[in-house]
Protein backbone atom coordinates (compact mmCIF):
# COMPACT_ATOMS: atom_id res chain seq x y z
CA UNK A 1 0.00 0.00 0.00
CA UNK A 2 1.19 3.09 -0.70
CA UNK A 3 0.06 6.83 0.29
CA UNK A 4 0.82 9.21 -2.74
CA UNK A 5 0.43 12.78 -2.32
CA UNK A 6 0.01 15.65 -4.78
CA UNK A 7 0.69 19.09 -3.30
CA UNK A 8 -0.42 22.36 -4.29
CA UNK A 9 -1.74 21.82 -7.96
CA UNK A 10 -2.53 25.20 -9.21
CA UNK A 11 -5.17 25.89 -11.78
CA UNK A 12 -7.70 28.06 -12.84
CA UNK A 13 -11.27 27.96 -13.41
CA UNK A 14 -15.16 29.33 -12.85
CA UNK A 15 -15.48 28.87 -9.15
CA UNK A 16 -18.65 30.88 -7.11
CA UNK A 17 -21.70 32.38 -7.82
CA UNK A 18 -21.19 36.08 -8.15
CA UNK A 19 -21.55 37.93 -11.09
CA UNK A 20 -17.72 38.67 -10.96
CA UNK A 21 -16.37 34.76 -10.40
CA UNK A 22 -19.36 33.83 -13.05
CA UNK A 23 -17.45 36.03 -15.65
CA UNK A 24 -13.99 35.58 -14.46
CA UNK A 25 -11.39 32.43 -14.04
CA UNK A 26 -9.93 32.22 -10.45
CA UNK A 27 -7.08 30.34 -8.76
CA UNK A 28 -7.74 26.90 -6.71
CA UNK A 29 -5.09 24.82 -5.05
CA UNK A 30 -5.45 21.64 -5.11
CA UNK A 31 -3.71 18.72 -3.02
CA UNK A 32 -5.13 15.17 -3.06
CA UNK A 33 -3.83 12.18 -0.68
CA UNK A 34 -4.56 8.99 -2.26
CA UNK A 35 -3.98 5.60 -0.49
CA UNK A 36 -3.78 2.85 -3.29
CA UNK A 37 -2.58 -0.84 -4.01
CA UNK A 38 0.85 -1.04 -5.58
CA UNK A 39 1.95 -3.93 -3.63
CA UNK A 40 3.08 -5.91 -7.14
CA UNK A 41 4.74 -3.01 -8.44
CA UNK A 42 6.52 -2.45 -5.65
CA UNK A 43 7.39 -6.63 -5.19
CA UNK A 44 8.60 -6.41 -9.16
CA UNK A 45 9.41 -2.78 -9.44
CA UNK A 46 7.06 -2.82 -11.98
CA UNK A 47 5.60 0.54 -13.76
CA UNK A 48 2.82 -1.11 -15.44
CA UNK A 49 1.08 -2.45 -12.42
CA UNK A 50 1.57 0.72 -10.41
CA UNK A 51 -0.55 3.51 -9.87
CA UNK A 52 -0.14 6.60 -12.11
CA UNK A 53 -0.29 9.96 -10.43
CA UNK A 54 0.35 11.83 -13.37
CA UNK A 55 -2.57 10.14 -15.65
CA UNK A 56 -5.09 11.45 -12.68
CA UNK A 57 -3.04 14.83 -12.08
CA UNK A 58 -4.15 15.74 -16.20
CA UNK A 59 -7.28 14.32 -15.49
CA UNK A 60 -8.24 16.57 -12.50
CA UNK A 61 -6.22 19.33 -14.42
CA UNK A 62 -8.66 18.70 -17.50
CA UNK A 63 -11.87 18.39 -14.74
CA UNK A 64 -11.13 22.37 -13.23
CA UNK A 65 -10.09 23.72 -16.05
CA UNK A 66 -13.33 22.90 -18.52
CA UNK A 67 -15.56 22.93 -15.57
CA UNK A 68 -17.86 25.70 -13.88
CA UNK A 69 -18.82 25.30 -10.56
CA UNK A 70 -20.27 27.05 -8.14
CA UNK A 71 -19.44 25.44 -4.74
CA UNK A 72 -15.76 24.78 -3.32
CA UNK A 73 -17.88 21.45 -2.20
CA UNK A 74 -19.19 20.40 -5.44
CA UNK A 75 -15.42 20.82 -6.87
CA UNK A 76 -13.92 18.90 -4.58
CA UNK A 77 -16.31 16.27 -4.74
CA UNK A 78 -15.88 15.70 -8.48
CA UNK A 79 -12.18 15.40 -7.99
CA UNK A 80 -12.97 12.50 -4.96
CA UNK A 81 -15.41 10.64 -7.71
CA UNK A 82 -12.64 10.73 -10.50
CA UNK A 83 -9.80 9.60 -8.04
CA UNK A 84 -11.97 6.65 -6.75
CA UNK A 85 -12.97 5.21 -10.23
CA UNK A 86 -9.37 3.54 -10.27
CA UNK A 87 -9.94 -0.14 -8.49
CA UNK A 88 -6.14 0.41 -7.33
CA UNK A 89 -7.27 3.36 -4.86
CA UNK A 90 -8.64 2.35 -1.46
CA UNK A 91 -8.81 6.07 0.22
CA UNK A 92 -8.36 9.18 -0.29
CA UNK A 93 -8.61 12.76 0.46
CA UNK A 94 -9.47 15.53 -1.58
CA UNK A 95 -8.63 19.21 -0.43
CA UNK A 96 -9.33 22.86 -2.60
CA UNK A 97 -8.31 26.42 -2.03
CA UNK A 98 -9.89 29.22 -3.11
CA UNK A 99 -7.50 32.11 -2.17
CA UNK A 100 -8.73 35.45 -1.27
CA UNK A 101 -12.17 34.25 -1.23
CA UNK A 102 -12.48 36.33 2.05
CA UNK A 103 -11.34 39.67 2.49
CA UNK A 104 -9.40 39.66 5.50
CA UNK A 105 -8.28 35.70 4.87
CA UNK A 106 -5.33 33.78 2.51
CA UNK A 107 -7.70 31.20 1.66
CA UNK A 108 -10.83 29.27 2.33
CA UNK A 109 -11.20 25.30 1.87
CA UNK A 110 -13.06 22.49 1.57
CA UNK A 111 -11.59 18.88 2.25
CA UNK A 112 -13.48 15.72 1.67
CA UNK A 113 -12.06 12.03 1.71
CA UNK A 114 -14.28 8.79 0.97
CA UNK A 115 -13.10 5.05 1.33
CA UNK A 116 -13.81 2.34 -1.71
CA UNK A 117 -16.24 0.83 0.55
Amino acid sequence: MAIIRVKNLLIRTYIGFNPDEIRNKQDVIINMTIRANVDEAIRNDDVDNSYNYKTITKKVIALVQEGKFKMLENLTQQILNLILLNPQVEWARVEVDKPHALRFAESVSVELEANRN
